[in-house]
């Protein structure tokens, strides 16, 4: 039993390692790009393209800055998935949307550019509101940490990976090919198994997720629960 756990705190202190080195990484490559937009800014940029490409831009690093705080102060974990299947398919599901960015860029006129980089924003804007909700519960892997509830998490289940996959469909429209959809398409497979296995390793943990899982939709909001719960709490 004590080796277990020891073997634990070893995996979950690297694991926390490489998430800190890559997000570290990605943060301070985004810090850099954000700096040479505006020294590289030219006349023949729009106002409204250069704002809105610069907060899509600011709102990602402010995301992974704050993913970089939470890995520094999130609790231990109570539970993990056992094996390598879990962690292959949430780091598939992590990171397999920045292909997304090696492909070339889709001539798809400057209303549809704007409205793509703005719902990139807006889902990146969301992400974080999501993530401080989530706070030191956040874990890459599937892992038991907390059980949130509140906010966020009382709509949907998963709201944190339907805010990225928010920004995910931007950057495909920025992108549009069959390739880009069909990576998209392979992440998110990769996000639905990540999903299963999450609520696998938090409904072993905790007893009360049965019925947070019973009342709360995973994905979509059950529009019929929230209305009734509304007019409820108007004639309390």
């Amino acid at each position: 039993m004590m080796q277990a756990r020891r073997l634990g705190s070893v995996g979950d202190f690297l694991g926390k390692a490489l998430v800190l080195a890559l997000f570290g990484a990605f943060a301070t490559f985004k810090a850099i790009g954000i700096k040479y937009q505006i020294d590289t800014w030219g006349p023949e940029t729009s106002n409204i393209e250069r704002y809105v490409d610069l907060a899509s831009h600011v709102a990602a690093l402010a995301f992974l800055l704050l993913l970089l705080i939470l890995t520094l102060l999130r609790l231990g974990p109570k539970a993990a998935a056992q094996g390598w299947e879990p962690r292959a398919s949430a780091l598939a599901g992590t990171f397999l949307s920045l292909a997304l960015i090696a492909l070339p860029l889709s001539d798809i006129g400057f209303a549809w550019r704007i409205t793509a980089i703005i719902i990139i924003t807006v889902g990146w804007l969301l992400s974080i509101y999501v993530l401080a909700w989530l706070g030191r519960s956040f874990s890459i892997v599937p892992q038991a940490r907390r059980l949130v509830t509140a906010g966020p998490y009382a709509i949907v289940r998963h709201p944190l990976y339907v805010c990225e996959e928010i920004t995910v469909i931007g950057i495909v429209l920025l992108h549009l090919s069959p390739a880009a959809i069909l990576v998209a398409v392979v992440q998110w497979m990769f996000q639905l198994r990540r999903m299963t296995l999450e609520e696998r390793v938090l409904q072993a943990s905790f007893p009360e997720y049965a019925e947070y899982g019973v009342r709360t939709a995973r994905l979509i909001p059950r529009l019929s629960r929230s209305r009734n719960a509304q007019v409820a709490r108007q004639q309390v």
